[in-house]
Parts: C-alpha cells; sequence; structure tokens
C-alpha cells in the first residue's frame, strides 16, 4: 500500500512539474517559432505552430537595418565589467562585514538591505543630474559606474553570507604560517568561495545584462545603447515589429542561458552551502 501511493505521488509530482515546464517553456518556444518565421507568416491564419518554411530574414532585419551588433557588444562589455567591479568590491566588503566588529556594521548591513526594497526608478531624476554633471550621460562608463553602485549592496550582503560560513580557523592557520590576512584571503578562502563567488557573479552580469531603466535613461546615441534599450526601440506608437523583436528576444535569451547552464553546478552550490561547515 505505501509503495503504490509513493508512486502515484511521485507520478502526480512529475506530472505536475511537467504542466508547470510546459507553462514556463512554451512562451520562449514561441519567441523563438515567431523569430524564424517570414515576417508575412508572422500573423497568418490558421496559425502555424511550427515555421514553414523557416526564414532568418528577421535576423538578418537586425544586423543590416540596425546596430543590433553594436547593441550586443555594448551589453557584454557593460555587464562584464560592471559584474567584475561589483563582484571583486562585494568581496572585500562582504569579508570585512563577516570578521571585524565596528560600531556602524548593524546600520551598512540594514541599509544595504533597505537599497533593495526601493524601486531603481525613483533615483532616475537625481541620478540624471549627477552622471550629467560629472559628463558621464551617454557614456558606458558612467553605465558600468552606475551598474556597480547598484550591484553591490545586495552582493555584499549576500558574500558576507558565504564568508560567515567558513570558519575562521582556516585564514587564522594560515596567518600562523606566515601569510598576511591579505594573502589568506586570496590564497586560502577565495579557493573554498568559489561557488558563493560565481553564483554573485552570474547575479550581478543577469542584472546588468536585463536592465532597462538606467540605460534607456542615460544612453542616448545608437553607438552606446544596449540590448534591451535596443528590445524597446521595437516598440513605436503605431506598430510593434514582432519579428526583429522576436529575433532580438532570442539572442538577448541566449547569453545568460549559456551562462546559467555552463555554471549551474557553481550556482546550485553557491546558493545553498557555499563554503564548508565547521
Amino acid at each position: 500500500m505505501i509503495g503504490k501511493e509513493t508512486t502515484a505521488g511521485r507520478a502526480t509530482r512529475f506530472a505536475f512539474l511537467g504542466l508547470w515546464l510546459l507553462f514556463t517553456a512554451f512562451p520562449l518556444y514561441w519567441i523563438a517559432v515567431t523569430s524564424l518565421k517570414a515576417p508575412g507568416d508572422i500573423f497568418s491564419y490558421p496559425i502555424a505552430y511550427w515555421p514553414e518554411p523557416f526564414s532568418l530574414e528577421n535576423y538578418r532585419g537586425l544586423f543590416d537595418k540596425a546596430d543590433f551588433g553594436v547593441y550586443l557588444t555594448n551589453s557584454l562589455l557593460v555587464s562584464t565589467v560592471a559584474a567584475t567591479l561589483a563582484t571583486a568590491i562585494s568581496m572585500l566588503s562582504g569579508y570585512v562585514l563577516a570578521r571585524f566588529e565596528f560600531r556602524t556594521k548593524s546600520a551598512l548591513l540594514m541599509a544595504a538591505l533597505v537599497t533593495q526594497m526601493i524601486p531603481s526608478f525613483i533615483a532616475l531624476g537625481p541620478l540624471y543630474l549627477l552622471m550629467t554633471d560629472l559628463g558621464l550621460v551617454d557614456n558606458r562608463i558612467g553605465l558600468v559606474v552606475v551598474y556597480v553602485a547598484v550591484c553591490i549592496p545586495f552582493c555584499t550582503v549576500m558574500l558576507r553570507g558565504f564568508f560567515a560560513n567558513i570558519p575562521e580557523a582556516l585564514e587564522e592557520a594560515a596567518m600562523i604560517d606566515g601569510l598576511s590576512r591579505f594573502s589568506a584571503l586570496f590564497r586560502v578562502l577565495l579557493p573554498v568561495m568559489r561557488p558563493g563567488i560565481a553564483a554573485a557573479f552570474i547575479f550581478n552580469f543577469v542584472n546588468c545584462w536585463n536592465e532597462l531603466f538606467l540605460s534607456v535613461t542615460l544612453m542616448n546615441s545608437d553607438a552606446n545603447k544596449t540590448v534591451p534599450t535596443a528590445l524597446n526601440g521595437f516598440i513605436s506608437s503605431f506598430n510593434i515589429d514582432w519579428g526583429s523583436m522576436s529575433a532580438a528576444a532570442v539572442l538577448t535569451i541566449a547569453p545568460t542561458m549559456l551562462l546559467f547552464a555552463f555554471a549551474s553546478r557553481h550556482i546550485v552550490q553557491g546558493l545553498t552551502s557555499g563554503a564548508v561547515k565547521g
């Protein structure tokens, strides 16, 4: 009886997960199918759930009619640099918050958490004025600086939790053997922290890659626009270019999916444990 109940429960669970997977994956499938249809076949009747014939016209139009290659390059450059800098800075600040006691420690942690509750568009006005005074509007360096500032608070709290799970005896033993605290951090703790660092980097990269409001506000020229800004440009007051938008969406989603596919093991380890416990 118990075996039958276990089998039935397992079958129900798999059926539910299968339906959920279908529900979540179908929009991605439909975007990919739409991108491979000829522009005149997108709204054809009856609805075709498989492109016949396949057409790459939407993809060719992205690079022939628009500077989508420039947008992809800008997004890749800005997201990679911003994620790397934010992860490096957050690693150091997270280590300090995990290992040292000082008067404003609790206030700093609370401030880092509170900033995550404030919608980013509220600060667009003051931020735009500040970046104008600094001469960083329509400048990829300015966008990197803003993204780094946005990513640091949450990433610091995240990495601080990973450092807190690592026994202090590891670095103490290293310092007894003659290493400085800084050397012990990079030569002893960071190898243990690789899953956590990978999870933090991917979190920062995806946030920067998908961010729209700041990019639209700060980037004006086509030479500096990122992919989300380009996607927003396919929507006009009287028309939506569904074919080009679908093709652009596929090219936008692909890098993050590949990143998660290759780094999934580190992400799971980083978000569950992230370090040895002792």
